[in-house]
């Protein structure tokens, strides 16, 4: 038996002996470590974060952040076989384990990813520019910028990975530190992640601490300016959320708690069909992995009142080729739960549910387990209940047994499905199973308002589905009520909870020198030198030329009209256009669009521009009639550089241009933001 250790304020910490967990093997029952944060200086952690770990990691830009979370995904991967080997002591199976761990290790490439969307800054702007006066002197503008303070994330047991590493994800791209606290029971775990983490060097000192024990008075010393993040049980998260100190200083709080997550059999599918056998699968699934321990686990099943009986004859015969036991046996694929302490919570909470209801599958005193001990190790049966009227019954839409447990109910009508998963108050995931759209429609628009996420189940999305208890990186796992009322993840929109939003004043010159993005109406500057003919390096934000100008024919509208069979009456001469929004004929946008590239490209010679790689934000505002000329201004917008991922690469970069299109009155007929791919300095 060994002692975890506790990394804080640059060193591997072992706490005092005085009041030290033990931590067993969830299989055996043995004890395998010690564990305790008696002795740590709270205080001095956060300290730590806010004056080491946060100056480091917010100067870096969102480019440079991302790819310290790639290098990181890349590093953990090394070591999958030390963690999927302490992972089993934790009760898991290889499946399970692979959701936590490899889990985990992707959400970290896919925060790595996200940089792309992001400026090559330390900050970001957040939506567009607004023009706050008539003379397009005074605009405003909101941008992002990372908080000053520390990520505390105090986490389940049952992803010791996952949970960990879903959340410094989000918070490291947006360039703040995290203290970690993850359960006790399955924290040696953890330890073992971020000892690879801490020995890679990858991360600036300071930008990861971790807890694994209590976490003593240390939401005393949260400001303002941290952010507390609590994954648990209901009534643990509102007993953190109430902290007085917290509300005092008014720290962000979000939590994700454990709910009552529902799953819907619709009424159109019938036994045999994919569907049907989706939903058994699906149900299955979610009593078994993890031996239920998770958070969007199904523990409430609504099927028509006619196919009760069906559904539970295949519940049963599914559940029944689950093998239990030992997770390092191959065949065996539902492993134990956690500890013996979150067995007897489970057997607890069933007994609650049990005064309303009644069990139609599995044993509260027995399993039958493969390769193990079934009461030296945490094995619990898989329990499914009947509740014949759910609707005369809260207690199964208030009482979470957290494990291998859920409650087949009926219902009459879709209208009846809506109102009894609302009944759970808030859920973080719903599912419904149904091969009809207007079914699927009005049970999300009816739903809605009570769960975080609604996964939609069918044969069309049966292969690539990533199942109904899997959050994905770019949506946010979350819900109302008692969901917890939070969100995590959710790409962009997790990255800027840790940001703080600052809405900017002035004119368009100073916010594009805050910004170090080009502000319309700033002013732009030219050296004679084309900017096609520059490299990315040497490039400067609103560098700018103002081209010549040219004359828009009838002749080349008619062209464009038979070039690109784009033959829209707005577009030919022999169109009536009284009770059109057009005094004659027009131009294509497209042709316009065409012609103002046609002005601002530097022609035929080779130069550093690789390619041009899209346009954003195209609009066309005025019409152009023949007869009219055009001239465009084309200003340097944005720049963002590129990895170069293998030697042979061209080292290059994405730069954005800002195109404004004008006539001969000098009014912006068409605008559109320009990206090319250019050559970057060896």
């Amino acid at each position: 038996m060994f002692q975890l250790r506790n990394y804080v304020c640059g060193e591997w910490v072992a706490g005092s002996a005085a009041g030290a967990a033990v931590l067993h093997n969830a299989v055996t029952g043995q004890p395998i470590a010690t564990t305790s944060t008696g002795g740590i200086d709270f205080k001095s952690v956060l300290t730590h974060a806010r004056s080491v770990g946060n100056p480091s990691l917010r100067t870096l830009t969102f480019q440079q952040r991302g790819l310290m979370l790639k290098a990181l995904a890349l590093h953990l991967q090394k070591h999958l076989d030390k963690f999927y080997a302490l992972s089993y002591q934790t009760g898991a199976t290889r499946a399970d384990s692979w959701v936590d761990i490899e889990g985990g290790i992707g959400n970290l490439f896919s925060y790595a990813s996200l940089r792309r969307r992001f400026p090559n800054e330390s900050y970001c702007i957040d939506g567009e520019t607004h023009l706050l006066g008539k003379g397009g002197t005074f605009v405003g503008q909101h941008i992002m910028v990372p908080k000053e303070g520390v990520a505390v994330h105090i986490n389940a047991f049952n992803f010791p990975v996952w949970g960990m590493l879903e959340k410094i994800a989000v918070n490291l791209l947006a360039g703040v530190p995290a203290v970690v606290k993850p359960a006790t029971v399955t924290s040696f775990l953890t330890e073992a992640v971020v000892q690879e983490i801490i020995a890679s060097g990858i991360l600036p000192e300071g930008s990861l601490q971790l807890l694994c024990g209590s976490a003593g008075d240390l939401l005393q010393y949260v400001n303002y300016q941290d952010v507390v993040s609590f994954t648990g049980s209901a009534s643990t998260g509102l007993m953190l959320k109430s902290n007085p100190h917290l509300l005092a200083e008014s720290v962000p709080f979000n939590m994700e708690a454990d709910s009552l997550n529902c799953i819907v059999l619709a009424e159109d599918v019938q036994p045999g069909s994919t569907e049907w056998d989706l939903f058994v699968k699906e149900v299955r699934r979610e009593m078994t992995l993890k031996a239920g321990q998770r958070c969007t686990g199904v523990r409430r099943i609504f099927v028509p009142a006619g196919k009760v009986e069906a559904v539970q004859q295949a519940l049963a015969k599914a559940l029944s080729q689950t093998v239990i036991g030992n997770p390092l046996n191959e065949a065996v694929r539902m492993g134990s739960l956690a500890g013996q302490q979150q067995r007897q919570e489970v057997l607890e909470q069933v007994q609650k549910l049990l005064a309303v209801s009644q069990l139609i599958y599995g044993s509260l005193d027995s399993v039958q387990v493969t390769d193990a001990d079934a009461q030296a190790g945490a094995f619990l049966s898989p329990l499914l209940l009947l509740n014949e009227k759910p609707f005369d019954s809260a207690a199964v839409h208030d009482i979470e047994a957290f494990g291998p447990v859920s409650t087949l109910m009926p219902y009459k009508g879709i209208d009846e499905a809506i109102a009894l998963s609302k009944m759970g108050k808030g859920s973080l995931v719903s599912t419904i199973v149904t091969a009809d759209g207007r079914t699927a429609r009005e049970y999300v628009l009816g739903a809605g308002t009570h769960h975080g996420r609604i996964l939609v189940l069918n044969a069309a999305c049966g292969k690539e589905n990533t199942g109904h208890g899997s959050p994905l990186p770019m949506l946010v796992h979350g819900g109302p009520g008692r969901a917890g009322g939070g969100e995590e993840m959710g790409g962009m929109r997790g990255v800027k909870h840790y940001m703080q939003r600052v809405a900017v004043q002035g004119s368009p010159d100073m916010l594009t020198a805050i910004t170090n993005q080009y502000q319309p109406g700033a002013t732009g500057y030219t050296d004679g030198v084309h900017p096609f003919k520059k490299m990315f390096d040497d490039l400067r934000i609103g560098e700018q030329i103002i081209t010549e100008k040219r004359l828009v024919t009838e002749e080349d509208i008619n062209a464009f009209a038979d070039l690109s069979g784009d033959h829209f009456y707005a577009h030919l001469t022999s169109t009536d256009f009284a009770d059109t929004m057009f005094e004659k004929q027009v131009a294509h946008g497209y042709l316009i669009m065409s012609m103002a590239a046609g002005l601002f490209v530097d022609s035929y010679d080779k130069n550093p521009v690789l390619l041009n790689y899209g346009i954003d934000e195209l609009r066309f505002t005025k019409p152009v009639y023949p007869g009219t000329s055009i001239q465009v201004r084309f200003t340097c917008k944005e720049k963002l550089p590129q990895e170069q991922r293998e030697p042979a690469d061209i080292p290059r970069g994405i730069v954005k241009w800002y195109v404004e299109i004008m006539d001969d009155t000098q009014e912006i007929v068409g605008v559109a933001t320009i990206l090319t791919m250019v050559r970057r300095q060896a």
